[in-house]
């Protein structure tokens, strides 16, 4: 049994089909991308690991539970094993960079005011961000909000970290910046992660294995030499960003 797992994941919206069948199974410790046009389902994908929604056919299991069936305080435990990076971050602009960290520490209600300054600092270091604890997101550029955004989602020392287009709206060197640190993360922390991106630089630097979502399935699944030698046209075409080929634009 898989640590994560989607089998036969259905979800529409309005009659629109977004997932049409969806089959991943993801192993502990593994760093997996899912890529695809805008419109795929990648950030429909986590939102179900999550349980924001649910699917229409199928099941989501996480450590051989299926997260449809769980209760209100096991979903919350559940919730707890996991960290997501919001693609702009999703700070709250009225609280400092250490409130917005300590957030869910202080939800939880499991920590008293010096242990969470504690571990928001401990936190904000592995992004390199203590000088900007007293700050405010107003204060900070688009990558420095992406690592708040990243020490708030390690804060509570989450199983599995989920990356929602972690590298949208960065220069190429900021994007590589937070690459790299998605990267040490994963080899210091022993999570296991799920990234959701377009960006295929930064799909080739951080994955263990790339999953090309399209037309609501499954489309490719490999490492990434494999995904840089595949001979599926469809999978040609969207990491090289050929206007011509099979897929259509939207």
């Amino acid at each position: 049994m898989s640590y994560i797992q989607f089998d036969n994941v259905h979800k529409s919206f309005n009659g629109q089909s977004v997932l049409s069948g969806v089959d991943i199974r993801i192993d502990k410790g593994e760093t997996v991308v899912v890529i695809g046009q805008s419109g795929c389902g990648k950030s429909v994908l986590i939102k179900h690991l999550m349980r924001l929604i649910e699917p229409d056919r199928g099941a989501v299991r996480f450590d051989d539970q299926d997260i449809a069936l769980l209760h209100s305080r096991e979903l919350i435990r559940m919730r707890r094993r996991i960290g997501l990076l919001f693609q702009s971050a999703a700070l709250f602009d009225s609280l400092t960079v250490a409130e917005n960290v300590g957030l869910g520490l202080r939800e939880s209600r499991q920590y008293d005011r010096e242990q969470i300054r504690e571990i928001v600092m401990s936190k904000l270091e592995l992004v390199g961000l203590v000088s900007a604890a007293d700050k405010h997101p107003s204060e900070l550029s688009g990558g420095m909000r992406k690592r708040v955004g990243l020490a708030r989602a390690i804060a509570t020392d989450p199983e599995v970290l989920l990356y929602d287009e972690p590298t949208t709206g960065l220069d190429p060197i900021t994007a590589d910046m937070i690459n790299e640190l998605i990267v040490q993360l994963n080899m210091r922390l022993h999570v296991t992660s799920i990234a959701v991106t377009h960006d295929m630089v930064s799909a080739y630097k951080v994955a263990s294995r790339i999953i090309m979502l399209y037309d609501g399935r499954v489309e490719f699944d490999g490492s990434p030499e494999q995904v840089r030698s595949a001979s599926n046209p469809i999978v040609q075409q969207f990491i090289t960003g050929q206007a011509q080929g099979p897929i259509q634009v939207r």
